[in-house]
This record gives C-alpha cells, sequence and structure tokens, in this order.
C-alpha cells in the first residue's frame, strides 16, 4: 500500500475511529492520539493490509482495542460523552426544543454510567446509525450479544429517565 492508497482507504474512517475513541477515554486530546496511533500502525503494516477484506473494521476494533487499553493503563472512566448526541429539532415551539435538549443532555449523562461495551453499542448503532452486522463486525461480537447489549442499554436508559422524569431518582 502506497500513500495515495493509505488516504484513499484508511483517512475517510478517520472521524469514526475519533468518535469511538472519544467514547471510550472521554477526552479529546486522548481520543486523538488514540487515532493517530491507530494510523502509525496501520502504516507500519501497510504491507499486510491487503489480506484484510473489511480495513474499516480492522481500523474500528484496533481503534476500540487501544482506547480501552489506555483507560485501564490510566485506572480511570470515561467523563464526557462529548457533542454526538446533537440532533436537529424540526419543532418551532421554543418548549418543545428546550424540552429536546433538556432530554438529549440527560441522555448523555445517564450513558456515561452504561457498561464500556453497552455504550459503544448504543454509540453506534442509535448515533452513528450502524447496522447491527456492522456493530458486530467493528467490535468484533456476535450478532446475539449485539443485540443483547444494546436491548440492555436503552432498558437502563429508559428506566433512568421515567425514574428522573417522576422525581424517583
Amino acid at each position: 500500500m502506497n500513500l495515495t492508497e493509505f488516504k484513499n482507504r484508511i483517512l475517510p474512517a478517520k472521524d469514526k475511529l475519533y468518535r469511538m475513541a472519544l467514547r471510550i477515554v472521554g477526552d479529546s486530546a486522548e481520543a486523538q492520539d488514540v487515532v493517530q496511533e491507530v494510523f502509525i500502525k496501520i502504516w507500519k503494516k501497510r504491507a499486510h493490509l491487503d489480506n484484510i477484506d473489511n480495513i474499516e473494521a480492522f481500523c474500528m476494533r484496533m481503534t476500540k482495542n487501544l482506547a480501552i487499553d489506555k483507560t485501564r493503563s490510566k485506572h480511570k472512566r470515561t467523563q464526557s460523552l462529548g457533542h454526538g448526541l446533537d440532533f436537529a429539532t424540526h419543532s418551532s415551539n421554543p418548549h418543545q426544543q428546550v424540552e429536546m435538549n433538556d432530554t438529549i443532555n440527560r441522555v448523555r449523562t445517564l450513558m456515561k454510567s452504561l457498561p464500556v461495551k453497552q455504550r459503544m453499542i448504543m454509540q453506534l448503532r442509535d448515533i452513528e446509525e450502524m447496522s447491527y452486522d456492522e456493530i458486530a463486525k467493528h467490535l468484533d461480537l456476535p450478532m446475539s450479544q449485539v443485540k443483547v447489549n444494546l436491548f440492555r442499554a436503552r432498558k437502563k436508559i429508559r428506566e433512568l429517565l421515567l425514574n428522573q422524569r417522576y422525581g424517583l431518582q
């Protein structure tokens, strides 16, 4: 693989890799470092990349593993989910817009309490809008585990939202 092929095949995935790393490490600078390390490792292994069917899934897996290693080595938990949940509201009513933004912020905060695997799967499915099959390939998990983790994550968020809404928490 030469530089042009690297730019055309690998670099377009940098935003996805960054978002994945950010969700795991919780810090923008660390996420950038993770993506940079992934690119360096891929560049060093460029001669062996012809054997890989899905280069993007390979990059996502490398990013996930490096990011998890970084969090484990520093013994810290993720702190921020960033701005991945910013949705445009189509209502013309300012009250509805404020309510929607408040709900989005609550979901963003509640997602921090989920286990890493559930948080990553929920991020990829509900925010990145990936298919179950793509998520399974990116995270190297069986399809059943993806579905179960997504179900549990959504159920937990729903329960926490309902408890907050009715003042039970």
